[in-house]
């Protein structure tokens, strides 16, 4: 992959990764685990790349070809960003903020919604998440009052 050039987003807008098994080919599910655990592992850095590798872990019990093009290109991804990271700068206040979102039935396969959030204190990123939710939702009102809940529920946790 080092003559290939970078790609300017992880993933395409809207892209969705299927089980579909008819179309596409396996591939080598050791290859496929060792990939997204160097992908987590750098999760904590850049944290842009956390939804695209989430997405790209729930098929690792039965990878396709389709999933590994779609990590291929968050390492293309990367290779175009190498100095792309958090930078934690010592002025700022203490203040602790809270970010959360969600989707509602995002996911083609089951239909749940996905949340995510973001905490800060100060200007600082301290901690971040993006997953699946348990259930499968009526409402996008519904699946925002769930983010919003976990989330405050982890910054009470964290105060």
């Amino acid at each position: 992959m080092e003559d290939n050039l970078p790609y300017e987003t992880p993933l395409p807008t809207n892209h969705k990764l299927s089980d579909e098994k008819d179309k596409d080919p396996e591939v080598d599910p050791l290859v496929y685990r060792a990939m997204i655990g160097s992908l987590m592992y750098l999760t904590a850095s850049p944290p842009d790349i956390m939804f695209s590798v989430c997405l790209c872990a729930r098929y690792q019990a039965n990878p396709r070809e389709s999933h590994l093009k779609a990590v291929k290109r968050i390492f293309r991804y990367l290779k175009g960003k190498p100095r792309l990271g958090l930078w934690y700068p010592v002025e700022g206040g203490l203040d602790l903020t809270a970010y959360a979102d969600a989707d509602f039935g995002g996911c083609p396969i089951n239909r749940k919604s996905t949340s995510s959030g973001a905490q800060l204190l100060g200007s600082r990123l301290i901690s971040w998440q993006c997953k699946k939710q348990q259930l499968v939702l009526l409402s996008t009102c519904e699946a925002e009052y769930i983010s919003g809940s976990s989330y405050c529920a982890q910054i009470l946790w964290i105060q």
